[in-house]
């Protein structure tokens, strides 16, 4: 049974691998299956919204008490809805950005390894082959794929896949061409599969689209580094013409050679024109070859002045050379090195009076100056806990540990808890009359009665730890001066 309508609910394979969707018109709908098995043959997919027409058997599901199509193919309804699928697949490709064009790539100038993608039997290889033949002889690989029918996608695309793949230098091509002869728009439905456009553009190596003729557009093509309007053209695109290189070659080694030429004769122009600005070599060398005949022509007088005044001087040099000379000289370095020994002594000697004079001097100084002699007279040096010298009470803390230093010693001392008093002078005594008591002094109303000292029986107060002075050596101390 063949049924047209337009499929509703498709969520693509479930995971047991069938299909489960509603075909369904204006008026009417029925529940359709597609087996696992059956959706593995199926040349066209069913897509969301898409008028299709279904061919398969009307059975019943107990379950649900509900009629179903199974179905064995399905095809699209018309032309124009597989262009609103076309149209529907290339704005979801174009909104991942797969047909930018920031994405392409150049293609290499002349490829050693070309890799074809299309059917060995067909005429595409062959004018692939004959053009690349006339233009540039190449090393082809073949990767023999279907170019239509249900396999046709999954085909191009391993092909795609599979020269990226290789790593050998011999087996991965520096270009791959995809290339089909024209066709219906079924029969290129293959090339717009979102499969093949993905493994396009996934290609790390440049890729030329060659489905069809000129008018044939298919999504590949959009993801292609370059788009051919024929797989003769893909071919010339791949290679230049060998001969145009050669003469290209000739024409730029001629003017290479050309230019070469003309810049040595430039320069042997200038080299000889630079040449007959130079004085002559006999000019160069007359004056220099006269000075040497006159120096020549002078040579054996002056060789033998030159003995002769050296003989004069060995002669007189050897007249000094007499025994008696030589001893009284010898006697009076001598004497002269003793006076300097002697006067070495005396300078010795003096330095080293002169010296001790001056530490004899700074010692008095310091016995003077020093501390030590002012302790001696009976006064004394008072430091606080961290061996500071103290100047006035102010500076002492109530109950602070003291170190006093005399002239025999030190001794450590606690200030008064209840501070700083001030100093009481002593009044002069009254004299009392003979035979009269002196009066008692009655003690102050609002004066506390003095404390008992502590019974036997009460605890002691125990007395807080105290901190023990700081001393400094004495050498370290300054003068009280």
């Amino acid at each position: 049974m063949r049924l047209r309508g337009e499929v509703s609910g498709y969520r693509g394979p479930h995971a047991s691998g069938h299909c489960y969707f509603t075909l369904k018109d204006e008026k009417a709908c029925i529940e359709a299956v597609v087996w696992r098995s059956t959706f593995a043959r199926l040349k066209f997919k069913p897509e969301e919204g898409l008028e299709v027409v279904a061919k398969g058997k009307i059975t019943t599901y107990p379950d649900r008490s509900k009629y179903q199509i199974v179905i064995d193919s399905i095809e699209p309804a018309a032309v124009g809805a597989l262009m609103a699928l076309l149209e529907q697949r290339k704005k979801k490709l174009a909104e991942e950005g797969l047909f930018d064009e920031a994405r392409k790539r150049p293609l290499p100038f002349l490829p050693r390894v070309i890799g074809v993608v299309t059917s060995p039997t067909g005429a595409v290889i062959r004018d692939i082959l004959h053009r690349l033949e006339d233009r540039f002889p190449s090393h082809v690989l073949l990767w023999p794929v279907r170019v239509q029918g249900e396999t046709c996608a999954a085909e191009v695309a391993a092909a795609i896949s599979g020269f990226n793949a290789a790593t050998s230098i011999l087996s991965r091509p520096d270009l791959i061409i995809v290339a089909r002869g024209g066709g219906s728009l079924e029969d290129l439905w293959g090339f717009n599969e979102e499969l093949v456009v993905r493994a396009a553009s996934a290609s790390a190596i440049p890729l030329i689209s060659a489905v069809g003729h000129e008018t044939d557009w298919t999504l590949i093509d959009l993801v292609a580094d370059h788009r051919a309007p024929t797989p003769t053209a893909a071919a010339e695109r791949a290679v230049p013409v060998r001969s145009e290189l050669l003469i290209a070659v000739r024409t730029f080694g001629v003017r290479g050679a050309g230019t070469l030429r003309r810049a040595l004769e430039n320069w042997r122009s200038r080299f000889l024109a630079s040449a007959r600005g130079l004085p002559r070599r006999d000019n160069l060398l007359g004056l220099p070859r006269q000075r040497l005949d006159s120096a020549s022509h002078k040579l054996p007088r002056a060789l033998l002045a030159n003995a002769v005044a050296h003989r004069s001087g060995l002669e007189r040099a050897g007249a000094r050379l007499r025994p008696h000379i030589l001893a009284r000289a010898a006697g009076e370095g001598r004497e002269k090195l003793i006076r300097l020994d002697r006067a070495k002594a005396r300078a010795l000697n003096a330095g080293l009076d002169r010296s001790r004079r001056r530490l004899d001097n700074q010692a008095k100084l310091l016995s003077t100056l020093g501390y030590h002699n002012v302790l001696a007279r009976g006064f004394a040096l008072i430091r606080n806990d961290e061996g500071a010298m103290v100047r006035s009470a102010a500076a002492v803390l109530p109950g602070a540990a003291l170190d006093i230093e005399f002239a025999d010693g030190h001794i450590g001392v606690h200030a008064d808890p209840r501070g700083p008093r001030e100093r009481e002078r002593p009044d002069k005594p009254v004299k009392e009359p003979p035979g009269e008591e002196p009066p008692v002094k009655e003690p102050p109303v609002n004066e506390p009665p003095a404390k008992e000292p502590p019974g036997r029986d009460e605890p002691p107060v125990k007395e807080p730890p105290v901190k023990e002075p700081r001393r400094k050596p004495d050498e370290k101390q300054g003068s009280l001066l």
